[in-house]
C-alpha cells in the first residue's frame, strides 16, 4: 500500500535534501510537486492544500533555508505535520466495569463490516484478554447471519442471533445473553445500504437508543478513496462516531482515504484491515504510517509481526546454531514458514527503510513457495547435509517439488552464500555483536545494514529479492562506502611515500 505515493514523495524529498541545493524557489517547487502527488493519491484537495500551507509556514517560521540541513528539516516538518493531522487521542476503547462494553459497527453495504466484526473480536480477545460476543444484527443481507456464525465457529467466538427479531430487539436481548454467559464485550454487526438513506439512519438510531453503545465505529472501504471520506462525513453528521476502521488498505496503493478521513470528518482512524485473514487487523498508528510514506520504514510494526509468529526460545537456538556454523536447511525451512505467517513479502519489505527504491512488482511471493517445495522434497538427512545432494538426487527433488534442477541448484547456491556470509560475520566479530543485540532483547533491526560486510547486498536465501538490500537510511550506505574508499586510498598513498 502507498507504493506510488511513497516513491514520489521520497524522490522529491531526496532532491530537496542534497547539500546546498535548497532555496526558496525550489522549496516552493518541491512542495507544489508534493501537493500534486497527494492529490494523485486521492487525498482530499482541502487536506493537501492545508498540509502544504502549514509546512511552508513552519519552514518560514523556523528559517529552514538558512539551516545547514535544510532538506532534512523540511522532511521533519512535513513528517510532524502529517502525523499531527492524522493522530488520534487516547485509546480506541474505554472498557466499562460491572457491565459489558458495547461496540456498534456501522457502514455501507460491502465495506466489510461482518468480517471486521470477527477481526475486532479476535483482537479484543487476544490483545486485551476480553470475552467478546458478536451480535448478528444485519437482517437485511440474507447471508450476513450465516457469515458471522461461520467466522465465529472458526475462531471460537460465540455469535448471538434470534430469527425474526428486529436489530434493536436483538441488541437488547444480547445484553441479557452476555450477562448469562459471562461475556464482557458485545460487538453489534448492523446492516448497511448501498448508500446513506433515512431508513438506515433510523435503524441505527433505534439500536443506539435501546443499548447506548460505548463505542461506535464506522467501517469504510479504503479502496473507494474519496467516496469513503464522503460517506464518513455523511455518517458523522447524523451518528456520533468514536472512530473509523478502514478495510482493504492492503489493496489501496494510493492511500488517500487514510490521509484524509481524520482531517475532513474529525473522526480518527482507529484500525486498518490489511488482509483477508481474521488476524489481519492492526491498530492505526499515524507516526508509523507517515514513516512508511516518507520511505523511513516501519520497523516497530515489523517486530510486532515477528513476535506474533516467532518462538523466542527457538529463535535464540537458531542464533546459537548460526554462531557455531550449524545452521541447516531445516533451520532455513523453519524460518521460511515463520516468514510466510507474517504476511506477503511485498508487505514485509514495505516496512523496511529505503524500500521505495525497490520495484514492488519485482518481489515474487511465489518464489518462496517454490523454495519451500524444494526443501520439503528433500529427505531430513539431505536438509542436514546438503553436500550429499548429487545430480541424481537433484533430479528427484526437482520432480517431487514440481520445479527444475536449475531451481534446486539455485537454492543450494544461495544457502552456501548465506553460510559464507555468516562465516564473514563471525570472522569479523559481527555475529557476536548481532547475537548480543538479539539475545539481550534489544535487537535493533534498523541497524542491520550497518552490520553487514562491505559489498553484501540483497537478502541471501530469499529468491526474487537479490539486489534488494537497502540501507537503514536513504543514502547511508553510499556515504560509508565512499568513506572507506577514501581511507584505503589515503593508506595506499602513505605506503608509497614510505
Amino acid at each position: 500500500m502507498f507504493e506510488s505515493l511513497t516513491q514520489r514523495v521520497s524522490k522529491i524529498f531526496s532532491g530537496l535534501s542534497r547539500p546546498g541545493k535548497l532555496s526558496e524557489a525550489n522549496m516552493d517547487e518541491g512542495l507544489a510537486e508534493i501537493r500534486s502527488a497527494l492529490l494523485e493519491a486521492d487525498v482530499h484537495f482541502r487536506v493537501a492544500t492545508d498540509l502544504i500551507a502549514r509546512v511552508r509556514e513552519k519552514a518560514a517560521g523556523q528559517d529552514v533555508l538558512k539551516s545547514v540541513s535544510a532538506g532534512q528539516m523540511l522532511v521533519k516538518i512535513f513528517h510532524d505535520e502529517l502525523v499531527d493531522m492524522m493522530a488520534a487521542e487516547g485509546e480506541p476503547f474505554a472498557f466499562e466495569r460491572g457491565r459489558p462494553t458495547i461496540i456498534l459497527l456501522a457502514g455501507l453495504q460491502g465495506s466489510g463490516k461482518t468480517t471486521t466484526c470477527a477481526k475486532l473480536a479476535l483482537h479484543l480477545r487476544d490483545e486485551h484478554r476480553r470475552k467478546p460476543l458478536m451480535v448478528a444484527a444485519d437482517v437485511q443481507r440474507p447471508a450476513a447471519v450465516d457469515q458471522l456464525r461461520t467466522l465465529g465457529a472458526a475462531n471460537d467466538v460465540p455469535v448471538f442471533h434470534v430469527a425474526g427479531e428486529p436489530p434493536e430487539k436483538l441488541a437488547t436481548l444480547a445484553l441479557k445473553e452476555a450477562a448469562a454467559t459471562g461475556r464482557d464485550t458485545i460487538l453489534i454487526d448492523t446492516a448497511g445500504r448501498l448508500h446513506i438513506d433515512e431508513e438506515l439512519m433510523q435503524e441505527l438510531g433505534r439500536v443506539r437508543a435501546n443499548v447506548t453503545p460505548d463505542v461506535t465505529f464506522l467501517v469504510c472501504d479504503a479502496m473507494t478513496g474519496q467516496d469513503a471520506v464522503r460517506s464518513a462525513s455523511a455518517f458523522k453528521e447524523t451518528l456520533p462516531l468514536d472512530g473509523v476502521i478502514l478495510t482493504k488498505l492492503d489493496g489501496d496503493s494510493r492511500g488517500g482515504a487514510a490521509l484524509s478521513v481524520r482531517h475532513v470528518t474529525g473522526a480518527p482512524v482507529r484500525f486498518v484491515g490489511v488482509g483477508e485473514k481474521v488476524t489481519d487487523l492492526q491498530e492505526f498508528h499515524a507516526d508509523r504510517l507517515v514513516s512508511r510514506i516518507l520511505g523511513m520504514g516501519d520497523v516497530v510494526t515489523l517486530v510486532e509481526k515477528a513476535q506474533g509468529v516467532l518462538d523466542e526460545e527457538q529463535a535464540e537456538e537458531q542464533m546459537k546454531r548460526m554462531l557455531d556454523n550449524r545452521f541447516s536447511l531445516d533451520d532455513f525451512l523453519g524460518q521460511l514458514k515463520a516468514l510466510k505467517k507474517m504476511g506477503s513479502m511485498r508487505d514485509l519489505m514495505s516496512h523496511l527503510p529505503g524500500m521505495p527504491d525497490v520495484d514492488p512488482d519485482a518481489i515474487d511471493d511465489k518464489a518462496l513457495d517454490k523454495t519451500q517445495a524444494v526443501m520439503l522434497s528433500m529427505t531430513p538427512d539431505e536438509r542436514k547435509r546438503p553436500e550429499l545432494i548429487d545430480l541424481s538426487r537433484k533430479r528427484r527433488i526437482a520432480k517431487g517439488s514440481g520445479t527444475t534442477v536449475k531451481a534446486v541448484d539455485g537454492l543450494l547456491k544461495q544457502f552456501q552464500q548465506m553460510q559464507q556470509m555468516m562465516k564473514k560475520l563471525k570472522k569479523g566479530g559481527l555475529m557476536s555483536r548481532l547475537a548480543g543485540r538479539f539475545m539481550g532483547g534489544g535487537m535493533g533491526l534498523g541497524s542491520m545494514g550497518d552490520m553487514l560486510p562491505e559489498g553484501e547486498a540483497g537478502v541471501p536465501g530469499m529468491p526474487g529479492m537479490q539486489g534488494a538490500g537497502a540501507p537503514a537510511r536513504p543514502g547511508a550506505g553510499v556515504d560509508r562506502r565512499k568513506a572507506r574508499k577514501a581511507e584505503r586510498q589515503r593508506r595506499k598513498k602513505g605506503r608509497r611515500r614510505r
